[in-house]
């Protein structure tokens, strides 16, 4: 009788054990302090030294390669069988659930921020007496640009919200962003007809698209942060506004930097001649995780810009 600790893998395949998750843990580590230090840093007006957390980029941007490239060897050898795919779709929807919960802590600081912390600042609010108290001329009003306490909080000269006069490249980056992001929802779509239509021209030349708009959004977006600093006077010291403005729309431009890494690889894949209307689970991943990117910054565009 077999021992039973075996397991036939001909039912599920088992990888090697590998460091993969450590060193992947240990560059986001890095990534992540280094990148604390750096900001504190400019904060309290020094200059930043980025070292640690290019270091960290590079570990992040090497073990993922490296990993993803371990995932499509095993399933072009045809060691992915039947039980593993179930487990990678449980796997990516699992992911894709924890990064809604993760967007969500911050929406809901933003709603806190918005609907009661100003207005209790302004002296509304039964907690309002303390805030009426300390800065009896601050007016409630979202965005903030005018800081209860100038002098700790310099105050930004001009919102990122959506302009309602003409001039000024920043306040329009984000609705331009928007019409990227949602045209490229619509080409991840269409390369995936492709695939399913066994079109390969027309799986990489959609495929292409989409890398190009996911490039072209954080270009632009770069953009906006360059003209919020320096036209606007907002920056993580413009208090609870600049503040909850950079870690939303940061962190979704983080999340739009590792979704166009993703649908490179697919692209590279793809010129390569993967996939099959059968096996596309890499494919489809990507794209679950490109349409959740998409999402949010819709509802960063409405609550953030826009609202």
């Amino acid at each position: 009788m077999a021992n039973s600790t075996e397991v036939d893998k001909d039912i599920y395949y088992v990888p090697e054990q590998g460091w993969y998750p450590v060193f992947l843990a240990f560059g986001l580590m890095l990534l992540v302090t280094g990148m604390a230090d750096s900001l504190n840093t400019i904060r309290g007006q020094g200059v930043a030294d980025w070292t640690q957390s290019l270091l960290g980029f590079v570990i992040v941007s090497f073990v993922l390669y490296a990993w993803f490239t371990k995932v499509i060897s095993e399933n072009e050898a045809g060691l992915n069988n039947a039980s593993v795919h179930k487990s990678y779709v449980w796997g990516m929807g699992w992911f894709i659930f924890s990064e809604v919960m993760f967007f969500a802590a911050f929406f809901g600081a933003l709603f806190y921020v918005r609907v009661l912390v100003v207005p209790w600042l302004g002296g509304e609010g039964e907690k309002g007496i303390i805030g009426d108290y300390l800065w009896p001329t601050f007016q409630a009003t979202w965005p903030v640009v005018q800081n209860p306490d100038p002098a700790l909080f310099t105050d930004p000269i001009k919102s990122m919200a959506a302009p309602t006069e003409l001039g000024g490249l920043a306040g329009y980056l984000p609705f331009y962003n928007t019409v990227i992001l949602l045209t490229s929802s619509v080409t991840v779509h269409m390369a995936h007809d492709g695939i399913k239509e066994q079109n390969r021209k027309k799986l990489i030349s959609w495929l292409a698209v989409t890398v190009l708009l996911g490039i072209v959004f954080l270009i632009l977006q770069v953009e906006e942060y360059i003209e919020a600093y320096e036209l606007y006077g907002l920056t993580l010291d413009s208090g609870i506004y600049g503040s909850t403005f950079f870690i939303l729309t940061g962190f979704h431009g983080f999340h739009v930097t590792l979704g166009t890494f993703m649908l490179l690889m697919q692209l590279v894949r793809a010129v390569k001649g993967h996939f099959s209307k059968n096996d596309c689970f890499g494919f489809e991943a990507s794209s679950w995780y490109w349409h959740f990117v998409d999402v949010v910054w819709v509802g960063l565009f409405i609550f953030v810009y826009v609202v």
